[in-house]
């Protein structure tokens, strides 16, 4: 296969099995989204989504979010880890949000990067999920894949994120980089791993990917072999 062709081959595969790609990160509006984007770094999109009900039923704005203090964030999103970090990041942001922006959350890369705790994956989330504008969010199971498929070398998020834009049209960003994290889940995740399930990376991945899935399947065979022998 081309290039060309190994693209459009992912793009109608990924459509085939993800038609509606709902956003993973329960939100109402951009603000909740900012602050559920933040919560999720270093932790699963399903613990947020049980955190943000307790944060939200008591702050759901930056109003009210930046009355609280930093400790009673603290205390409400301990179990999404990196306390310290997360809590003033969300503190600050809503107080910027207040007094630069008039309450609400600024529909820009710069301006949202600028802010506390607020990096280049968290504004592309936001500009891409609540703005509608085109943006292709990196996260690791996009890394992984894009590598494993030949589409980047993996060098850097940066990279990938560049490669991304190059290969796959504008308009199909904000959909497929959620069908890559889907895909990545269940079919293509690091841990666990089972090529035959990968219809992807069976059809386009990169060969030495490939020879050393099946290369670790027959040392797990001869392993398990060498086992039943000694039990014997």
């Amino acid at each position: 296969m081309t290039k060309e062709e190994k693209v459009q081959f992912t793009l109608e595969t990924l459509e085939q099995l993800y038609p509606e790609t709902p956003v993973p990160l329960d939100h109402k509006d951009p603000f909740t989204l900012l602050v559920a984007v933040v919560l999720s770094a270093q932790c699963t999109d399903e613990r947020v989504n049980k955190i943000t009900p307790l944060l939200f039923k008591i702050a759901d704005n930056p109003y009210a979010m930046a009355k609280l203090t930093v400790e009673e964030i603290a205390n409400i999103i301990r179990p999404c880890g990196l306390v310290p970090m997360k809590s003033k990041g969300i503190h600050s942001f809503s107080r910027t949000i207040v007094e630069k922006y008039n309450g609400e959350v600024p529909a820009s890369f710069d301006a949202l990067e600028a802010m506390p705790s607020v990096g280049h994956k968290t504004a592309s989330v936001v500009m891409s999920q609540a703005f509608g504008v085109p943006a292709f969010p990196v996260d690791t199971h996009i890394h992984r894949l894009m590598y494993r498929w030949g589409f980047s070398n993996g060098k850097s998020v940066e990279q990938t994120e560049r490669d991304a834009k190059r290969l796959f049209p504008r308009d199909l960003w904000n959909k497929l980089h959620l069908q890559i994290i889907f895909y990545g889940r269940e079919y293509s995740p690091a841990r666990g791993w089972d090529l035959e399930r990968d219809i992807i990376t069976q059809t386009i991945g990169r060969k030495p990917e490939i020879k050393n899935w099946y290369k670790a399947q027959e040392l797990k065979a001869k392993k398990g072999s060498t086992s039943k022998k000694a039990r014997r």
